[in-house]
């Protein structure tokens, strides 16, 4: 009889654990910001391919409209480094140094000054406002900063202490939910924001991956976001494709990381003395700069350019020297402050690149496409697994399964040898150093208040 009581007050007690609000509070919370994430992705990159295309037709109706971007572009650029530096700031670049920078913080206001809500907000605005004057920026870096943001507000509202992890999840949603692509969503968390990868936020990550992908579907419907091809080497001259994408594509992008960390440093000194003015004047000058590349190149370097990357992949040559352009007008456009990704453009410079190999080898468009992107994109991020599985999942294309995962490896290790510093991890120290600042300061002014008093 007692042991029957024992039995039934421990059922009791479990029936009462199992149904505590405090117990599924968290979880609801949790499942909330994935679902949110989800939904958002979507709305920003409908939002995204609006400005685009009302860019475009304002630039390529009649006459002289083709000269507009000398004027919008330049404007654009300076009121959005002026609002990301006044209303927003922490918001400028592509958003995942900053997730990552919170990452290594350990105080939740440090964390809040580069990811929150209203920082979300900001960087969505701020991103469309870029694109709709013609910026050579992305969205998907922008969506990683946003679902980390949601993340962490989630971790806060439902009273979670896992906030590292949880930023962790945000950001693989948002990169998953952002190109369709869940297990890259995955791979880039394992890879690329956690180096010190811990195995007990893998539950949460797949958990978030899979309730911010199932959203987008419900909205968007399955797809691959470069379409679908099945090109693999045919001869030896296709797989000679292999060395010179690997290794061209790995120096290109570390050309690129190494020159925004150099010139990073370079604009931070320079505008110490003024920091408002002189960033507002670089913005500017880096807009008027990407106005006139794109005027040059037809058009076809503003936004993410993601028409001409589509139509390399597909078989369809770019123009020989529109990789450059894109490089020039991304970097650009970096630089200048404004907020914005590199994800999407990357793309399309490695995907222009691949297409001028194949054109004077004389091989399949569409293979050195693909290959040019895995090679330009891991010598950018320095990030081999996630450059193919990514681009794998983007084009559908598991007949060049190797060739891919070869050439993203030849990539990084050309891009490691000639600059040993990941782009994302040394523009992160940046973000950590600033809110570390803002930090001595608020603590400092509360001191001298009360000293005063």
């Amino acid at each position: 009889m007692q042991k029957f009581y024992r039995k039934s007050k421990l059922m009791r007690r479990s029936r009462v654990v199992w149904g505590s609000f405090n117990l599924w509070k968290p979880r609801l919370v949790f499942w909330i910001g994935a679902l949110a994430i989800g939904v958002t992705s979507v709305g920003f990159a409908r939002l995204a391919d609006m400005a685009q295309a009302l860019f475009a037709s304002l630039t390529t109706s009649t006459g002289w409209s083709f000269l507009l971007p000398l004027l919008v572009t330049p404007i654009g650029f300076v009121l959005s480094a002026w609002l990301a530096i006044t209303l927003f700031p922490n918001s400028q670049g592509s958003g995942i140094p900053q997730a990552i920078a919170a990452r290594h913080l350990h105080d939740d206001a440090d964390r809040t000054r580069l990811l929150s809500l209203r920082l979300a907000f900001g960087k969505i605005t701020l991103t469309i406002l870029g694109l709709f004057c013609g910026a050579s920026i992305g969205r998907e870096g922008p969506t990683v900063q946003v679902g980390a943001s949601f993340m962490l507000a989630a971790a806060r509202f439902g009273g979670m202490a896992q906030a590292r992890g949880l930023i962790l999840a945000g950001s693989a949603a948002g990169i998953a939910a952002a190109f369709n692509t869940p297990l890259a969503g995955i791979v880039f968390a394992i890879e690329e924001m956690g180096r010190a990868y811990e195995a007990r936020t893998n539950g949460i990550v797949l958990t978030a991956v899979i309730i911010s992908g199932l959203a987008a579907l419900a909205l968007s419907g399955s797809y691959n976001y470069f379409g679908t091809t099945s090109v693999a080497p045919a001869g030896i001259h296709d797989w000679l494709l292999v060395p010179v994408c690997g290794i061209g594509g790995g120096a290109l992008g570390a050309t690129f990381s190494g020159l925004a960390l150099h010139f990073g440093i370079r604009i931070r000194r320079w505008a110490q003395s003024a920091p408002l003015k002189r960033m507002l004047i670089l913005a500017g000058l880096c807009g008027l700069a990407v106005a006139v590349i794109g005027i040059v190149s037809q058009g076809n370097t503003f936004g993410t350019s993601y028409e001409l990357a589509r139509a390399a992949v597909e078989g369809h040559a770019t123009p020989p020297l529109f990789f450059i352009e894109k490089l020039l007008a991304s970097f650009l456009s970096m630089i200048s402050g404004i907020p914005g990704g590199i994800f999407a453009p990357s793309l399309a410079v490695g995907a222009g690149f691949g297409s001028t190999i194949g054109s004077l080898f004389g091989t399949s468009i569409a293979l050195a496409a693909i290959l040019g992107m895995a090679g330009y994109f891991a010598g950018v991020v320095q990030a081999p697994m996630t450059a193919f599985v990514i681009i794998l999942e983007m084009t559908g294309d598991h007949e060049a399964v190797i060739p891919v995962m070869a050439v993203s490896m030849i990539g990084y290790v050309t891009s490691r040898l000639l600059s040993r510093e990941p782009l994302y991890h040394g523009l992160s120290r940046n973000f950590i150093a600033a809110a570390l600042r803002a930090r001595r300061t608020t603590e400092k002014t509360t001191t001298d208040g009360i000293s005063a008093s």
